[in-house]
């Protein structure tokens, strides 16, 4: 039998599905497969939580599937590595066309994909891969992107005919040797702290933002624990592909009128900009996963600590909001962009570790895990790129402006919830009969500070600069803006949406 197979990666959905729909209009019968492979599931940036979100998103496309076809498991789920998978299917099925979305993922899946290319022209199999959001494959520059972005976005979403589909439930015998080993029991198992996974809960979140929680967006978003609310918590649900970029912007279109607040909304699209921005980066040059993307900083000076990126990882720095927001992210998955700028800094210019020696773990950690995102993102925040302004933040001021009361610190770091909030923030100040009259004692009960922030902070910058003023930190910089940036293109983009917006709010008044 010719069959046709959708391979489904981070684009775990029914609406706006292009591989999808391509899939089914050519009308031959259908298989669509997800593959849980070992080596990805062992690999350094992966973790449960992560699987765990698939496999909520697997049912969820199942149940959607079934209730407008009465196809039940149409997502047929492997547990091996894909090149296997194809192998053991080829066996039983001649394969015509294979369906899937574009992948800027990690080494691996990189890697993954080369293999997979050989093979399918190999077999006379033809591969059609679709393009993922904004980004744009086989650039050398970024000459027109954004334009090119916007012009993307404002294409109509693609619907499936789920009723056409011809489905092909795979035999018992075949499905048993293509899952192998089952799923372990934290990945099959729901977790109440998590953001659970599906389409549907997508929609759910984003509805529940453009009618009226983005009205503190603008207000919330950099505040530990209002955030929390105020932000859309859509990221894990565009990393995973329960929904499409596309679709976000297309129902703010359908339902600006009714919108809340009209500039939240901008600020909020202008960051669905970056999040396509930086997984270009990251699709032109890979190596940000392992190496300084500005080679000069190579140079610098770090020693790793193992003692010092334990207290880090644990929450066991003896800074506060340093200490909660790592407790909160390990617990939770999520954390808000500038306390996630803020524990990458206070890693890297206070505990002047290398960036390689947290990012694994902080992807692990990473409900919204997207590698597009987090490698640039991180070494933007160590300052390796050498095209940024240097950022260190302090983080006992990141604490009095955004958790003044102690809130998130207290709710996170249990030790200090006795304390008043400025003891809370700063405990080193207590004095021995503070700390008796609150029943608290500093050292004992809640680490001591492991570094001077101030100090390393002082390094970090002195360190810094001496790179950038070398000639390779220079010529790699130059290098990087020509490949990364195009500032005619920004200035296009941003003069672009500045006129859509203030049309908007004119229409709207």
């Amino acid at each position: 039998m010719q069959v046709n197979i959708v391979w489904l990666k981070r684009d775990i959905r029914w609406r706006d599905q292009e591989a999808l729909h391509a899939a089914i209009e050519t009308g031959k019968p259908l298989i669509i497969i997800y593959f849980f492979e070992p080596e990805l599931i062992a690999n350094h940036d992966a973790a449960p939580r992560h699987w765990r979100f698939v496999y909520q998103s697997i049912a969820d496309l199942n149940r959607t599937i079934f209730n407008q076809t009465g196809f039940e498991k149409a997502v047929q789920m492997a547990y091996c590595d894909v090149l296997t998978g194809f192998e053991i299917i080829s066996q039983r099925y001649a394969i015509s066309q294979v369906y899937s979305y574009q992948e800027s993922g990690n080494a691996l899946s990189y890697r993954r994909d080369k293999i997979m290319k050989k093979w399918f022209s190999d077999k006379n199999i033809e591969w059609i891969e679709m393009q993922t959001n904004g980004v744009q494959r086989g650039r050398k520059n970024r000459q027109d992107w954004s334009l090119q972005f916007d012009e993307r976005m404002a294409e109509p979403e693609v619907f499936p005919d789920l009723k056409k589909a011809r489905f092909i439930a795979l035999p018992n015998q075949l499905l048993e040797t293509l899952q192998g080993n089952s799923l372990e029991k934290e990945i099959v198992s729901s977790h109440e702290n998590f953001q659970p996974g599906g389409e549907k809960w997508a929609w759910r979140y984003l509805n529940s933002f453009l009618n009226n929680r983005v009205k503190n967006y603008s207000k919330g978003i950099s505040k530990p624990e209002e955030s929390r609310s105020s932000c859309s918590r859509l990221s894990p649900y565009l990393a995973w592909g329960n929904i499409s970029m596309r679709s976000l912007f297309q129902e703010m279109k359908r339902n600006y009128a009714t919108i809340p607040n009209k500039r939240a909304l901008s600020n909020w699209r202008s960051r669905l900009y970056w999040h396509c921005h930086f997984i270009q980066k990251f699709e032109m040059e890979s190596r940000y996963e392992f190496e300084n993307i500005n080679r000069a900083f190579d140079l610098l000076p770090h020693k790793k600590n193992d003692n010092h990126i334990q207290a880090w990882q644990s929450g066991q720095t003896g800074f506060p909001l340093v200490d909660a927001c790592m407790r909160c992210v390990v617990a939770t998955g999520y954390l808000n962009f500038r306390m996630r700028a803020m524990v990458v800094s206070f890693l890297t210019h206070n505990l002047l570790q290398p960036w390689q020696s947290g990012a694994s773990f902080l992807a692990k950690q990473f409900l919204d895990y997207e590698p597009g995102i987090h490698f640039p993102q991180f070494q933007m925040q160590a300052g390796t790129t050498g095209t940024n302004t240097l950022r260190i933040y302090n983080v006992v001021k990141q604490a009095e402006e955004h958790d003044p009361e102690a809130v998130f610190i207290k709710k996170w770091v249990p030790e200090l919830e006795k304390l008043p909030a400025h003891f809370a923030i700063k405990p080193w100040e207590m004095t021995p009969l503070e700390q008796v009259m609150y029943g608290f004692s500093y050292g004992k009960d809640y680490p001591l500070r492991i570094v001077d922030h101030e100090e390393t902070a002082r390094t970090a910058k002195v360190n810094w600069a001496k790179i950038m003023k070398t000639e390779i930190a220079k010529s790699e910089a130059k290098r990087i803006l020509h490949t990364h940036v195009h500032l005619s293109d920004k200035r296009a983009h941003r003069s672009k949406s500045d006129i859509e917006l203030k049309t908007k709010l004119r229409n709207d008044a």
